[in-house]
């Protein structure tokens, strides 16, 4: 899929999104609104990126998500719920004069997939801190489990499908990309907003994974210092 030069950017305090994933939005502001409807009469196309920590003015962070508008439902009162569905991480460069929402210049950023023994312990050592995790109610899931974990939060009046920790865990193992596994896990389960824009700022896998671990092993810490009541 060839991606134009110049797109909108969202600007969202806390919000990362990772390639392939799914993001659920709700649009109310006028610009976006305008955002929103000429995407969906071009290229279904805009970046989400996370409001630089401690700034007032709108000032995104560098490296953001662009995604492609899935589902888009306009309501009577102008606002839209839409999932935006995550293609590539980016580079924001210049900004484009345009009113009234923002427009960067971008760049993709890919890497290719490493292979080899390195990578396959990183993977392992992710889906062993994964487990852990899970078993322990360290965090908690954004999808229901079965049998509830400890300190596990279930998702409000939810009545969709459930899963044990296995079929979690056989999910990320059949997936072929140590990439994906590395995003899907830093999207669902880190819950710092910092640390799931490190992961995807991090183009190297290598580095990716291991700066997961470290994200993980000290979620787990935080866990067993607070357990939950």
């Amino acid at each position: 899929m060839e991606l134009p030069q110049e797109l909108p950017v969202m600007t969202l305090p806390g919000a990362t999104l990772f390639p392939q994933a799914l993001l659920p939005l709700y649009i109310y502001e006028p610009r976006y609104r305008r955002m929103l409807r000429d995407a969906l009469h071009t290229h279904r196309l805009f970046t989400v990126a996370m409001q630089k920590p401690g700034r007032v003015r709108e000032v995104p962070c560098s490296v953001a998500g662009l995604g492609l508008i899935r589902v888009s439902v306009r309501h009577t009162d102008g606002t839209s719920h839409l999932i935006l569905q995550g293609l590539t991480r980016v580079e924001l460069a210049e900004r484009v004069p345009s009113q009234p929402y923002r427009v960067h210049k971008m760049h993709p950023l890919t890497s290719p997939e490493v292979e080899g023994v390195k990578v396959d312990a990183l993977v392992s050592k992710v889906l062993e801190l994964v487990a852990r995790c899970l078993h322990s109610g360290a965090f908690a899931p954004p999808f229901p489990l079965t049998p509830p974990i400890p300190g596990a939060v279930p998702a409000s009046g939810s009545k969709g499908p459930t899963f044990s920790v296995k079929e979690v865990l056989g999910y990320l193992e059949q997936l072929r990309s140590p990439a994906a596994v590395a995003d899907l896990v830093s999207c669902a389960l880190l819950t710092d907003p910092l640390e799931r824009q490190i992961i995807l700022e991090s183009v190297d896998l290598p580095a990716r994974l291991q700066r997961l671990i470290q994200f993980l092993m000290a979620q787990a810490a935080r866990g067993r210092n607070n357990p939950a009541p």
